[in-house]
């Protein structure tokens, strides 16, 4: 049976908006912080990011967190997670969810 890739994919979106700044409360998905998810044939995932700063004090942890809670999902094979600084992050990116939820 192929794999759905848009299915597997709104799977790890759904995942990455459960996915919490902690020290924003909104998710990283509406913050604007994930630039792509791609999805392949094989169950590879690819995940490009960024954080609000390179000195963001989860820098360490959440791009793990993030591929650990990815790989827990049916049919995911492979995880991949590029976390890039161009283009840094800005307030701009976050989506109209995330600045009504902060007061924007």
């Amino acid at each position: 049976m192929a794999l759905d890739c848009e299915t597997l994919k709104q799977e790890v979106i759904a995942l990455l908006r459960d996915v919490y700044d902690p020290e924003i409360p909104v998710n990283i998905y509406e913050l604007g912080l994930v630039y792509e998810v791609r999805v392949d044939e094989s169950g590879g995932v690819r995940i490009v990011m960024t954080l609000t700063s390179p000195m963001c004090p989860v820098a360490e942890i959440l791009p793990l967190e993030i591929e650990t809670r990815t790989r827990e999902i049916q049919g995911v094979r492979e995880v991949e997670i590029d976390l890039v600084w161009d283009p840094s992050w800005d307030p701009e990116m976050m989506s109209e969810a995330a600045r009504l939820e902060l007061g924007m």
